[in-house]
């Protein structure tokens, strides 16, 4: 809610003045100047009186929608917050069966509820992390959408490249590419412009697609050991599952940076292919780092 704005009394009087006894009379403040002469603000005060209080309160209803405006970040680290530490990495078939119960969609609901002893992998803990942001959002009213995009985004066993979450799991640039197919946020690969809660794509070398090494992760931030700087994220990490995790920058080949900005556009996915063809021929063929970035839009 906006703080209400100040009313200024220009034709205060003396009659309104605090009353001292002579004996102690408080010592006078030194005079400031105002920035603007009396008569332009009362010019200004009498101008914002005659405004229609509908335009009033439409001004005062879009502060705090530009004060939340791209303090997403601070949320998905909430979320961060509520997930569990531990379990164990692993890329199993009952991984996989495990993080579709963690997100279970009832009555147009997510229920987010991963169970800390449960096997996880990266891409699956930070897809968790990103509905649940979503539906944080929709609980505040902040954010709407509709039966048949809310259906979109539930985990089910879609190969690589289909719908929302076959798009974020997909080897290569996977949520980059959904960020910018849909309009979800901006996408980046330089760290000087990382803030805590960006969704980070590490590739631990040069090979994208068939034969890359990857990490779908939460970027935390950046840290120096003994003059040796390292990166901080969270994740679903080898071995230990759920949790924090920092690794000299000098490991990481390649990053590319998603911040979400507009979850409003994930209702754009009803007018996307149905499978994304350039994620879904990442299975069995190599990209490059150039061509992920510019899938991208960077």
């Amino acid at each position: 809610m906006a703080a209400k704005p100040h009313l200024f009394n220009i034709a205060r009087g003396a009659a309104d003045s605090p009353k001292f006894p002579a004996a102690e009379e408080p010592p006078r403040q030194p005079e400031t100047q105002s920035p603007l002469p009396d008569c332009v603000l009362a010019l200004i005060y009498s101008a914002v009186k005659r405004l229609p209080v509908s335009v009033f309160f439409l001004i005062l209803g879009l502060a705090p929608q530009a004060s939340f405006a791209g303090d997403y970040n601070s949320l998905i680290l909430e979320q961060i917050k509520q997930m569990p530490q531990g379990g164990r990495y692993s890329v199993s078939h009952f991984a996989k069966i495990r993080l579709q119960s963690s997100a279970h969609f009832e009555s147009g609901k997510f229920f987010i509820l991963p169970s800390a002893a449960s096997p996880s992998f990266c891409s699956g803990a930070t897809y968790l992390v990103f509905i649940r942001a979503i539906e944080a959002l929709r609980a505040r009213g902040d954010l709407r959408l509709d039966y048949a995009t809310l259906e979109r985004l539930i985990i089910r066993d879609q190969r690589d490249g289909e719908g929302i979450w076959a798009r974020w799991n997909a080897n290569g640039p996977g949520t980059a590419r959904l960020f910018h197919e849909l309009g979800l946020g901006s996408n980046f690969d330089n760290f000087d412009q990382a803030k805590p809660g960006d969704f980070m794509k590490i590739f631990w070398s040069r090979q994208v697609g068939k034969t890359e090494h990857g990490h779908s992760t939460i970027f935390l931030g950046m840290e120096n050991r003994l003059g040796t700087q390292y990166v901080r994220y969270w994740s679903s990490n080898v071995p230990s599952g759920y949790g924090e995790k920092s690794v000299p920058r000098s490991k990481i080949a390649y990053a590319i940076f998603s911040r979400l900005e507009a979850p409003a556009n994930l209702a754009r996915i009803s007018g996307a292919p149905s499978v994304d063809g350039y994620l879904a021929s990442l299975l069995r063929t190599r990209s490059s780092i150039a061509e992920a970035g510019a899938k991208c839009g960077l």
